[in-house]
């Protein structure tokens, strides 16, 4: 029976003939080396994890100017946006918040809170490649990585002596607002520099990004997406000889959000706010061939992260400013620093063993007018160890454990994880594997009260650790190697359960929201994904089919227990050679996201946010030897609202239609390489 069921899934993929799968099986990219989780670079297909990879072409071509807008195409990732504070948040396997986690080489990104203000404050074009792994990875990266990890592999240069010079300049339209000399659109500059010479590298980075604004249904002067200012800089000074390869990398980053209050008509007179944000990461690692089978890695990383609040008033016919501190929290600066270290040990006892020992220590702490106690920290202890056993050549099997000692909560005693691999036959490997995931309450849950006009919101000291059991199995197959049309092939499903989920919801007899250990939550669905490749065309696509845990089934059994969303995504990439040109198509279906809640009253009801289609259109033209251009158009659909019947009274509801996108919009790019052998 199981033989058969594989057999049927193998025909009906081969019958595909336009069937693909995002960048993670690339046929054409069976072979690409990747790095997360594994003990050292192996290629894909090799991976007992089933890792997707975005590499450096596909970047290019999405022509985004941060992260956000590389991964909004990417099958069973979400994002959400709470534009009253310019932060965006991104889900994996219908789970997101501080369960994702975001590595910067594989080093853990901080953020103030559950939202992933990294994902817009790292410099894309200093990334090489994204590596994202679904599910929980808590024995290897610790905690937060419940849903998943999504890992940015820097630029690391050539293998070669060389000199590397560029820049790049892209101008790029707000829906139909675009205007330099008045900041309407986005604006997005950047030079580089990268020398490699007998072993050592010498690279520096600066990007400028400006965004006007979206003025929406807001009323003058303000804004519903806030105009924002980004200046980030990145610098790596790196040696590697034969036994040891070690480098230094500093990011910062200086970001000003302005938030203009809306004018009264009477008086002539409002608020403006600015949230300025500076982030200074530190992060030195190295790799060192002890002896010919044991390898020693390790990460130190210090990251300062600081957001200053300035409030003014304004007389729009003057034009005169004054600074407002009549409101709590109108003037404030908080701060975040954390402190990292990981050694681990790659010991290769046999060409079937090999162990991976590990320590880590993460030390967070906050400070701020409105943290409740005075600079209060968290330190997390963990040992850690997996092994990699081969007892046959067709079987890869890779047990781990996770030991943690929390200074502020009780963490779970042992994480477990075994991750096995399968190879049928030459083309087709079953993946099985099972997680114990767990999450610390962040800083911000614990002490951090934060009121304004649009939230008001306290943290909880008691909170306590949450954790997870995840199940995930995946089928891949690809044809022959020798037949000039590559097809692969994907079938994955997973199912999670959370304990002691941390989740917002109303104090009693207030109207003020607070963090609480609900019982339990959960997610499940599944995935089919496929890749067609061609000569010069790839084409690529993918559905997915995730259920959300819904809560209220505990007080009313009548309802279901799960509400499923779907989503279908694809893209069409040719390259013509002759013309020194390539074309991309990238199209996402996102379907309604239905989910329960209570109005005043406490009567449940259903709500959801409609679904909507999204497709970006992206061509490139090498003009000179030095010369490229690129140009496209963005939401073709002309997304910018979709329909929801979320109802308004939560701490971030909104109510009526959900703000998706500002229209279809238009860039032009020209970029500028030289180098030097």
């Amino acid at each position: 029976m199981y033989r058969r069921i594989i057999l049927s899934l193998v025909c009906v993929n081969r019958m595909l003939c336009v069937c693909a799968q995002t960048d993670s099986t690339n046929a054409s990219q069976l072979d690409e080396v990747v790095v997360t989780g594994q003990y050292s670079a192996q290629s894909l297909k090799n991976s007992v994890y089933k890792v997707r990879v975005i590499n450096q072409e596909r970047i290019r071509m999405r022509g985004a100017t941060d992260l956000a807008g590389v991964l909004n195409n990417e099958l069973g990732i979400r994002f959400s946006t709470d534009y009253a504070l310019g932060e965006t948040d991104i889900q994996i396997m219908g789970i997101g918040g501080q369960r994702v986690k975001i590595l910067l080489d594989g080093v853990p990104l901080s953020d103030r809170d559950a939202t992933k203000q990294s994902l817009s404050q790292i410099d894309i074009n200093t990334i090489e490649r994204v590596e994202i792994v679904e599910g929980p990875m808590s024995v290897v990266y610790g905690t937060d990585a419940l849903g998943g990890v999504v890992n940015l592999i820097t630029k690391k240069g050539k293998h070669t002596d060389n000199l590397d010079i560029g820049a790049r300049i892209q101008e790029e339209s707000v829906g139909n607002k675009y205007d330099v000399l008045r900041n309407n659109g986005i604006h997005n500059q950047n030079v580089n520099i990268n020398w490699q010479k007998k072993g050592w590298r010498l690279s520096a980075s600066g990007t400028r990004n400006n965004f006007g604004g979206y003025t929406d249904t807001a009323a003058y002067p303000a804004k519903v997406s806030k105009p924002k200012d980004q200046w980030l800089g990145a610098a790596t000074l790196g040696y590697q000889g034969k036994k040891i390869k070690a480098w230094y990398r500093l990011d910062y980053l200086n970001e000003a959000l302005f938030a203009a209050g809306v004018m009264n008509i009477n008086t002539a007179k409002g608020i403006d706010q600015y949230y300025i944000t500076k982030r200074l990461t530190h992060q030195l690692q190295s790799e060192w061939q002890a002896v010919a089978n044991v390898k020693i890695s390790s990460a130190l990383s210090y990251q300062d992260y600081e957001r200053d609040t300035e409030t003014f008033s304004i007389d729009y016919r003057t034009k005169n400013k004054a600074p407002n501190h009549s409101g709590e929290g109108y003037w404030d600066v908080t701060r975040f620093n954390t402190l990292f270290f990981r050694s681990t040990g790659q010991w290769y006892l046999s060409p079937k063993v090999s162990l991976q020992p590990g320590f880590e220590i993460k030390r967070d702490r906050t400070s701020g007018q409105r943290v409740t106690t005075d600079a209060p920290a968290i330190t997390d202890y963990s040992l850690f160890a997996s092994a990699e056993i081969k007892p046959v050549d067709f079987i890869s099997i890779r047990p781990g454990l996770r030991l943690t000692e929390n200074s502020k909560y009780d963490a779970p005693p042992i994480i477990p994880s075994i991750n096995t691999k399968f190879v049928l036959n030459k083309n087709l490997d079953l993946r099985l594997s099972y997680a114990r995931g767990f999450r610390a309450p962040i800083l911000r849950e614990l002490y951090f009260h934060f009121y304004d006009a649009n939230h008001q919101i306290e943290g909880n000291p008691d909170l306590k650790a949450e954790y997870s059991n995840s199940f995930i199995t995946s089928l891949s197959w690809n044809n022959d190697s020798k037949f000039p049309v590559r097809l692969s092939s994907v079938v994955t499903g997973f199912y999670n359960g959370y304990s002691n989920f941390i989740d917002m919801a109303l104090r009693e007899g207030t109207q003020v929201y607070s963090y609480f250990n609900v019982s339990k939550y959960k997610t499940a669905g599944g995935t089919l994904e496929n890749n067609l490749n061609y000569g010069s065309l790839t084409t690529t696509l993918g559905f997915s089919y995730i259920g959300r845990y819904n809560s209220y089934r505990e007080s009313d059994k009548t309802l279901p227990e799960f509400t499923w969303s779907p989503e279908v995504n694809g893209t069409v990439l040719y390259r013509f050679k002759k013309l020194k040109a390539d074309i991309g198509f990238f199209y996402k279906f996102t379907g309604k996201l239905p989910s329960y809640s209570t109005t005043a009253a406490g009567d449940i009801y259903l709500s959801e946010i409609s679904s909507y289609h999204w497709a970006d259109l992206t061509v490139g033209k090498r003009l000179l030897k030095y010369l490229s251009l690129q140009a496209g158009v963005k939401n073709l659909f002309n997304v910018k609202r979709v329909g929801s019947t979320v109802q308004n009274g939560g701490a971030h509801s909104t109510g009526g239609a959900v703000l998706t996108g500002y229209g279809r919009s238009c860039f032009v790019g020209l970029s500028f390489q030289w180098s030097k052998r």
